[in-house]
């Protein structure tokens, strides 16, 4: 958001608007006091400000006051509330889900982290609550707009579910969502893919002569995994684990990232 969304026409339908909302709920207004409030709403999109003197005319009970239209201003920001932001922020513990998160997600997940890795869930969800709320509370009063972004993980499906539910809910534009989607754009089945997949259902084909013998080698390979021992499968655990925690690192070191910019702005 910025000071360019309005122009000089647009803040003084504004102000007449403000006083117009003023003596609907009994209350006469300066004509300056109310250019004065439209000056200072007008970072904000004309329709969001006017949705906003709406619901002061049917919530508010007594005078109209700045306090009433701003708080109505940034809650419809489009950032997620507390109770919503810690679910998404506990879908990035699995690698295979896409995650579309805020900024201040991400950051309030960097400042839970530690007590997280404790063990402590309860602790964590209330630190990342405090985070999260002083973090949207400062983008707020700086009146940023909000930043989702897309978190890829490993499930083709679910990232195509992820982006596209996003793009619905108008996280991210429409163009965003097409470059996720386009790099999962499905290609025709060919008689050699057909033989790769027969591996795991049982399906015989015929694949090219040069394919067979990479079929053999990938066979054998999948017979030895199933007689690997419990050592072996720990190994294979591990190594699980270890992709889980370069995610998390990656998260986290784009949240500082985030943090280190916002301090330097």
């Amino acid at each position: 958001m910025n000071t360019s969304e309005m122009n000089d026409q647009q803040v003084a339908g504004l102000a007449a608007a403000i006083c117009a909302t003023a003596e609907a709920m009994g209350q006469e207004m300066n004509p300056g006091t109310a250019a004065m409030m439209a000056e200072d709403l007008c970072a904000y999109q004309v329709p969001v400000v006017k949705a906003a003197l709406k619901s002061c005319r049917f919530e508010v009970k007594g005078k109209l006051a700045m306090a009433d239209i701003l708080q109505r201003v940034q809650t419809s920001d489009g950032r997620p509330g507390k109770d919503e932001a810690w679910a998404i922020a506990m879908t990035t513990n699995d690698e295979y889900e896409t995650v579309v998160l805020t900024d201040e997600i991400q950051l309030a997940l960097a400042a839970a982290k530690p007590i997280l890795d404790g063990g402590d869930k309860i602790g964590a969800r209330m630190a990342f609550i405090d985070a999260y709320q002083r973090f949207v509370s400062q983008a707020r009063e700086d009146a940023k707009p909000v930043n989702w972004h897309v978190s890829v993980g490993f499930d083709a499906n679910r990232r195509i579910q992820a982006v596209t539910k996003a793009m619905e809910l108008k996280r991210i534009l429409r163009e965003h969502a097409q470059k996720y989607l386009e790099d999962l754009s499905v290609e025709p089945i060919t008689e050699d893919g057909r033989a790769i997949a027969g591996l795991l259902t049982g399906n015989v084909t015929r694949p090219e002569p040069a394919l067979r013998a990479k079929l053999e080698i990938v066979k054998s390979s999948m017979l030895e995994m199933r007689k690997a021992s419990a050592e072996q499968r720990d190994e294979i655990r591990i190594a699980a684990a270890n992709e889980l925690a370069d995610r998390r690192a990656f998260l986290i070191k784009q949240a500082r990232e985030l943090e280190e910019k916002s301090a330097a702005q």
